[in-house]
Parts: C-alpha cells; structure tokens; sequence
C-alpha cells in the first residue's frame, strides 16, 4: 500500500525539471477580473483558479491545450476535496509546509525560492500548497479504497508468482523499530530549532533500544514508542531509505514532522520469508505503478457519476 502512495504523489510531483536548470525569468502575468467556470458539488472554481493550474502545467512540460487540461484537473481536484471531506480526512498544515519543504530541498532551492519560483511563473507557492494537501489526503482515501478491496493481490496471484519461481519464496527484512519524538506543539514551533538540538543530542547517545528510556527521563515532553515488527516494504516512505541505512543498534537522522522533532532507532533486524512476506515482495516487484492509476481513475470516475458538476 505505501507502494501506491508513494507512486501517486510522487508521480503528481515531478514537476520542477525546469526549476533549478535555469534562472527565473518568468513574470506573473497581471491579475484580470476572476469569474467562476465550474461548481462541483456546492464548490467552485474559478478562471484565476484554472490559470494558476494552466501555469503548474507549462511548468511540467505538458503539452495540448493547457486551459482545457488545467480545467479538467480542478475539476478532479475538487472531485477528491469533496470525497476527502466526506471521509473526514485531515492533513495539518505543518504536513504540508513540511512536504513543501522537502520538495524544495528535493530541487535544491530553500523554500524561499521555490516560493519565488512559483510566484513569477504565474502558479503561486498557495496553490501549489493546496495540491499537495489534495494529493496527501487523496492517497489516504486510496488507500482505504485498497484495504476495503482486500488489496490487490490474492493467494492465488503469490503460487502462481512462485510457480514461475520454482517454488522459492522471496524474503524481505523485517525490523524491529523505536520511535522517539520530541514533542512541540503547532502553537510552539518557534521552539523548533531548541528541540531539534535536543533530539540531535539524544540521538548521539542512542546506543540501542534498551536504553532509550532511561535517557528519556527528565526530558520534557519525549515520547518513545515501540513501533513493533515492521517489513521493509511497509516502511513509511519519508523515513524508509533511513531506516535501511542505519545498522541495528543506531538511529536515523532527525527529522522535522507535524508532532515536532523525531527519529527513529533500528532494535533488531533479520531476514524472513513466509506467504506475507510472498504477498508484499511480489506486489512492490509487479505493476502497482498500473494498478494505483487504475484505482485512482475508477475512482474519479464514480465521483464523476455521482457529482453534480455545472459548467458556466
């Protein structure tokens, strides 16, 4: 299932191969009166909106008639607000300032400049922004639709995947992980940098889960959770090239998340391999890439039927 996450967003991500190969010199073209082109489900999206999109498109390249294109994916992008909504899916604003961030990072630019970038290509770092909360939470909802569906491999599909093998089962690691996160508070993230010198400084001593603990008392506000067995093709995708870095007995670096400042220790890992391990191997070698736009054009084309979508 993190498969078909990370295939989506980042799939809808790569955007900037422009960005950082040349200078800016685009200027935003000036603001002409906004009138609304479309209300999908009570909401509506407006010329400003489709002309901000119309620019996110220029930026990757695409090509055809951006307008009608930039249409058609504000109109989806409110399809999913809409279902998102229903299901009562939350994404913080620090996710997405944090994924702002990391994209910027991604592109070697500070967020600074990815703003400026945005900005005078006519897209803006807003509307950028609420397409990556769109993308967040919609992966969320395709991955209850995933689950719901019993996922997208059966018994059947791993024997015959093992037939073709001759019989051997593929193996993966299988880890056991500690989370340690120094907590701060959305209305304290002034003191963001504080923590991260702190988080920074257990970490340094970290010397294997058993310990963590006991380093963790007198601190304010750490948390150490035992996350468990986790398998190498379940890992989340922000933490999992860390996380298969790091030797057991160390931890990952620090990182900044909506909670505040964590990393996570490596307890133990070993090799495995049963029909689970089966399972997971052979959907993340196979065609999840194919299998997550299927799900996510189904998807969009229930939403379709049952929207009431009125063009202006």
């Amino acid at each position: 299932m993190i498969l078909i996450r990370k295939y989506l967003f980042s799939a809808s991500f790569a955007v900037l191969v422009a960005f950082s190969a040349a200078p800016v010199v685009l200027t935003a073209a000036p603001a002409a009166a906004s009138e609304i082109k479309y209300v999908v489900n009570g909401a509506a999206i407006t010329s400003y909106d489709i002309q901000r999109r119309a620019a996110f498109l220029k930026l990757q390249h695409r090509t055809g008639n951006l307008n009608k294109l930039a249409g058609d994916e504000m109109v989806d992008q409110a399809l999913r607000n809409s279902e998102i909504k229903r299901l009562s899916i939350k994404v913080s604003d620090q996710q997405v300032e944090d994924a702002f961030k990391r994209f910027a990072s991604s592109n070697k630019m500070a967020p600074a400049q990815l703003t400026q970038v945005l900005d005078h290509a006519g897209v803006t770092a807003q509307h950028f922004k609420d397409f990556i909360r769109t993308q967040m939470s919609w992966n969320q909802a395709l991955s209850a639709r995933f689950n719901s569906q019993g996922g997208s491999m059966s018994e059947q599909d791993v024997v015959q995947r093992m037939l073709q093998q001759k019989g051997s089962k593929p193996t993966a690691t299988e880890y056991m992980l500690q989370q340690v996160i120094f907590v701060v508070p959305a209305k304290e993230r002034g003191q963001m940098a504080k923590r991260k010198r702190e988080a920074e400084s257990m970490r340094a001593r970290f010397g294997g889960c058993n310990t963590t603990r006991e380093f963790a008392k007198g601190l304010i506000d750490v948390t150490v959770r035992d996350l468990g067995r986790v398998l190498a093709p379940e890992l989340p995708s922000e933490w999992a090239d860390q996380i298969k870095k790091t030797k057991v007995g160390g931890a990952t670096g620090v990182r900044e998340t909506e909670r505040g400042v964590e990393f996570i220790g490596i307890c133990s890992s070993r090799e495995v391999s049963d029909d689970k391990v089966a399972k997971m191997v052979f959907q993340s070698e196979g065609n999840q890439d194919q299998q997550a736009e299927q799900l996510n054009k189904t998807y969009i084309e229930e939403l379709r039927k049952r929207a009431k979508i009125v063009e202006r």
